[in-house]
């Protein structure tokens, strides 16, 4: 089991230190980190807090999920791991998929090749 916890739905006030700060209340706190945007520097709203413990990291998800913080109801889970291969528009790691398509194409109807 991870001890991995990711933290949602932050006020953008919260910094590394004060994540850090509330999660240690439960045990050791590994690492806290508040993801920021590159290009204004301010926080994205969420984070990622790593206990030293699957047992730890659970009694801390479940007192914190749902609480309060300046105004705003934070969710805290499990973080599931990134996914991989995650391609933007059509690409993907074996290149464009539109042609595996029946609808996409020359010859297939009106104007647009679509469904006519």
């Amino acid at each position: 089991m991870s001890s991995k916890i990711y933290v949602g739905n932050l006020p953008y006030s919260v910094t590394d230190s004060i994540l850090e700060s509330n999660f240690s209340e439960f045990g050791s706190v590994s690492s806290a980190k508040v993801m920021m945007d590159r290009e204004s520097g301010r926080s994205k709203g969420f984070g990622f807090v790593e206990m030293a413990s699957a047992e730890v990291a659970q009694a801390a998800i479940k007192a914190l999920d749902g609480m309060s913080v300046d105004g705003r109801s934070i969710t805290v889970n499990l973080a599931r791991p990134r996914e991989e291969g995650r391609g933007t528009g059509g690409y993907g790691a074996d290149g464009f998929r539109a042609a595996q398509r029946a609808d996409v194409g020359y010859g297939n109807g009106g104007y647009g090749g679509g469904r006519y």
